[in-house]
């Protein structure tokens, strides 16, 4: 018995390790891969014409670790740029020094890890770097430690360039997030879901004594803690589900109704979001106040107006072509189901950035989740508890 479920544990070590990759995801990383080499291919022939050794095959691997892992610890700037160059002069080094093939190519990538672990730039890519200098000693014995600056210095940096350039045009972070960064409102305080009590030695602390710092940046950590935390909150808030929370009567609006109706509404009710439905009562986006002051922001710096005019010209009943429901709302809000549970809430509405969440069943809306909603239930089942 203890055999067999030794070799099912060994089995399941030679599967996959990684979950599942959405598909978007996988065309955002190989779409910047692609488009990184080209970068490379295109810049160092341009900036250095001299060598002719412009793309080395350690950049694929690079490409892989800046495009499709970009919050790895072995992926980010230093890391990439420093640890391909230390391994490029270790690999040219030891070739202009080693005669023998074999001995040549195992020293220069052990010597090459050594340096890449001393200068704290650890990028798997630069055990290649150095082999492929040990690999070609002709090459070598032609450039000698240029070889490090070009194309590997230079190549490795045109790459992190065009990831630094590439994440946030895809909604991601590169270089990642550091435990100090100004949060998404631009304040210095941590954001809900971080504050954990524990400062950056302390989780440095903990990444070390698991032996994870190659694998998870101090943010990231944190950012997993907090929403394990959060996770486990809602499932210790017992069997609510949105439908149990939920506000049933709404307010709603059409998607041809002029902003000035929409703020009407907002003015009257007191309401922060106002959902749009159709005539059928398809759900079709959320209107939150902040649109409609984004809209007249965005209108006082196109025409070279003050806030307050933009704002009166917005919601005029008068002008000729009117600003409609359709034109502002947000239709990319997460929604829920009905019985979805409250530990799916939490992190929506606790740090999501959202005030509301639409519940929606087959298409249509049947209700909506507000944080004070949300607030309340959990108020009422820890005084039930307790």
């Amino acid at each position: 018995m203890q055999i067999r479920q030794y070799l099912g544990h060994m089995w399941r070590g030679l599967g996959p390790a990684i979950s599942g990759v959405p598909p978007a995801e996988i065309a955002r990383a190989s779409c910047g891969a692609l488009l990184g080499l080209g970068l490379v291919g295109v810049m160092i022939p341009f900036l250095d014409p001299r060598l002719g050794l412009f793309m080395i095959a350690p950049f694929g691997a690079s490409a892989v670790l800046l495009f499709g892992v970009p919050n790895a610890p072995l992926a980010q700037p230093w890391a990439a740029v420093v640890g391909n160059t230390v391994s490029a002069l270790v690999g040219v080094a030891v070739c202009l020094s080693v005669e023998d093939p074999t001995m040549r190519v195992g020293l220069a990538v052990a010597l090459a890890l050594v340096a890449m672990m001393v200068t704290r730039s650890v990028h798997p890519p630069g055990g290649a770097v150095a082999m492929t200098a040990a690999l070609n000693p002709d090459v070598i014995r032609e450039s000698g430690f240029f070889f490090a600056l070009s194309p590997v210095a230079l190549g490795t940096a045109v790459l992190v360039a065009g990831a630094m350039i590439y994440a946030p045009l895809t909604k991601r972070h590169y270089p990642f997030r550091q435990f100090d960064d100004p949060n998404e409102r631009g304040t210095q305080d941590p954001p809900a879901i971080e504050r954990l009590g524990l400062s950056e030695d302390d989780l440095t602390a903990i990444l070390q004594q698991y032996r994870q710092s190659l694998n998870l940046g101090v943010e990231d950590l944190a950012r997993l803690i907090g929403a394990a935390e959060m996770q486990a909150a809602g499932q210790r808030s017992g069997p609510m589900t949105a439908k149990d929370i939920m506000s049933r009567d709404l307010i709603t609006v059409g998607p041809e109704m002029r902003v000035g109706r929409v703020a009407d509404l907002f003015r009257k009710h007191g309401f922060t979001t106002l959902p749009v439905i159709d005539k059928s009562g398809q759900y079709l986006g959320v209107i939150f106040q902040i649109h409609l002051i984004r809209r007249a922001r965005e209108d006082a710096l196109r025409l070279n107006r003050r806030f307050g005019a933009a704002m009166q010209r917005l919601l005029t009943p008068r002008r000729p072509e009117p600003v409609r429901a359709r034109h502002i709302m947000a239709t990319t809000l997460p929604q829920v189901d009905p019985d979805t549970r409250l530990g799916t809430l939490l992190p929506i509405l606790g740090d999501g950035g959202y005030d509301a969440v639409p519940v929606v069943a087959e298409g249509r809306l049947v209700g909506i989740v507000a944080r004070n909603d949300l607030i309340a239930a959990l108020a009422r089942e820890s005084l039930r508890k307790g």
